[in-house]
């Protein structure tokens, strides 16, 4: 594996000055200096942030687990209404630590079937969670690192993104990630970046709908928190029935979404403050 690949996490941007470690931190309510994953609550938002710098956040098993405990908890939290994810110093998540992958053999198979469970579930929970989410990119966001940024409902990408799946160039499969990315792209695209681990910048993001914002590097997680700010005025109930619809009638006939859509109609009656 070359030093210069991004994926492996081991390359010359993974080399983060250790001032960079120490302002990726950060200091929060309900967050802290130390662990793979630190959590920062601003108001009713609260900020997750990968924090492995010096391997680009790449996801080893404990950042995986992490990152799933904390999205659940955020999610049954009720002083909190919206999520920011983003990662510590000059990416964003470089996708799969590969360093764990020797210990990943049929020899033992229990332990592969646990890390792959554990990773689908975590590249699921974003679209599931009742909280909507929105993900601040910069840098590389690769093979799993791309599918947590394009999982949530929103994406602020910095102009300094790359985002790509080289799987393949690895003898690995894009398998888990491969769901959400043919669903927000075209298939000819999709099977394009899969298969020649072509990457995208932050203007093709936004061009090919997969990111919502694109900012300078290190404007990305205050346009994020904007975009949570808004999110986390409105009503709970509100924002959780409407999140929850989009994603079920996207997977719905038409005429039963539009029977879904009518069930969420009359239910949102009881909300306060609810329209017409």
């Amino acid at each position: 594996m070359s030093e210069q690949d991004p994926l492996d996490g081991n390359g010359p941007a993974a080399r983060v000055a250790e001032a960079d470690v120490a302002d990726a931190a950060g200091a929060g309510v309900g967050g802290g200096r130390d662990g793979v994953l630190v959590t920062e609550d601003h108001g009713a938002v609260r900020v997750l942030r990968m924090n492995r710098p010096r391997k680009l956040n790449a996801l080893n098993t404990e950042l995986t687990a992490a990152l799933l405990d904390a999205l659940r908890a955020a999610d049954a939290d009720e002083a909190v209404r919206a999520v920011v994810l983003t990662g510590a110093g000059r990416a964003f998540c470089a996708g799969a630590d590969l360093s764990e992958f020797a210990g990943l053999t049929p020899a033992d198979q229990d332990a592969v079937v646990r890390r792959a469970d554990l990773t689908t579930r975590t590249q699921m929970l974003p679209q599931r969670l009742a909280k909507p989410i929105v993900s601040a990119v910069r840098g590389p966001a690769m093979g799993g690192g791309a599918g947590l940024a394009i999982g949530c409902d929103m994406v602020v990408a910095a102009t300094d993104t790359v985002f790509g799946y080289p799987e393949l160039r690895h003898s690995l499969v894009p398998a888990i990630v491969m769901t959400g990315l043919q669903r927000h792209l075209g298939r000819k695209l999709a099977f394009e970046l899969i298969s020649t681990g072509r990457m995208l910048d932050a203007d093709e993001l936004a061009r090919h709908g997969l990111a919502n914002r694109v900012v300078e590097p290190g404007d990305e997680l205050a346009a994020a928190l904007e975009i949570a700010a808004g999110w986390a005025a409105v009503d709970p109930r509100a924002m959780a029935a409407a999140k929850g619809l989009f994603y079920r009638v996207a997977d719905l006939p038409f005429d039963e979404a539009m029977r879904a859509g009518g069930d969420v109609n009359a239910i949102m009656r009881g909300f306060r403050g609810a329209g017409a």
